[in-house]
């Protein structure tokens, strides 16, 4: 863990976590399932065939978009972001299911999230037409200092309100978006192509995309490990414009 302590109060990371734990998860479901639309009861002698000879039959399917094969699987995931990471993630409604810390039940670790120096701080342009750009060494200063002395401030209320014997549910109101949480993602490889499709950027997108660099950080990660599941499926999935079936 990237953790370096900034006061009595308080530890600030600049990375995520996005840990693979569970799956159910390889190309030759995606056949299989496929498969049984043409072949009945016979696409059982399917179920642990060789997926190397489906790679036609993948591209198929998601060049024309036959989504359904891509649904049986599973994928689960240990997410551990900032909270406003998990406000955007969260709208990934179909295909994703969470369980994230509750701050009802379990008192909330001062862990925060800072940007680090390779994190391009100002926003140029228009809504749909902008980019970032690194922005100056007082605005990273600026930066820093401002989320530090809110983190602290916040922190303190928080442990102020729970040592006064206020639940946890009220105390938490406290707390920035910027607090670590942690949840556990699970989902199937076809609402995760559209999760990247959406959260990430990729020189074969032919959708423009304009994710957050937070969320695409855990994009980036859980893509690289869904790759190495269904590398056919992957393949395909950039071959076609990384556009969800």
């Amino acid at each position: 863990m990237n953790t370096s302590e900034k006061s009595a109060s308080i530890s600030v990371r600049s990375d995520i976590t996005a840990q693979l734990v569970r799956h159910s998860a390889q190309d030759s479901d995606v056949a299989f399932a496929a498969r049984v639309s043409t072949l009945g009861d016979r696409s059982l002698d399917d179920v642990n065939s060789d997926a190397e000879r489906s790679k036609g039959l993948i591209n198929f399917l998601m060049r024309d978009r036959h989504g359904t094969p891509f649904e049986h699987n599973s994928m689960t995931f240990f997410i551990s972001a900032p909270i406003f990471v998990f406000r955007e993630f969260h709208r990934h409604r179909v295909g994703f299911s969470y369980n994230e810390e509750s701050g009802r039940y379990r008192e909330l670790e001062p862990v925060f999230y800072m940007p680090n120096e390779e994190r391009n701080l100002v926003q140029e342009g228009r809504p749909g037409r902008y980019h970032f750009s690194p922005g100056t060494d007082d605005q990273h200063t600026v930066t820093r200092t401002a989320l530090e002395r809110s983190y602290v401030t916040a922190y303190e209320a928080y442990r102020e309100m729970l040592d006064a014997g206020v639940a946890r549910e009220v105390a938490r109101s406290a707390l920035p978006v910027g607090l670590y949480s942690s949840m556990y993602a699970t989902c199937n490889a076809r609402a995760l192509m559209h999760f990247l499709s959406l959260r990430t950027t990729h020189a074969e997108s032919t959708v423009p995309t304009f994710p957050q660099r937070e969320i695409e950080m855990v994009a980036e990660a859980m893509e690289a490990q869904w790759a190495e599941l269904m590398p056919l499926t992957h393949a395909a999935f950039n071959s076609n414009g990384r556009v969800a079936p």
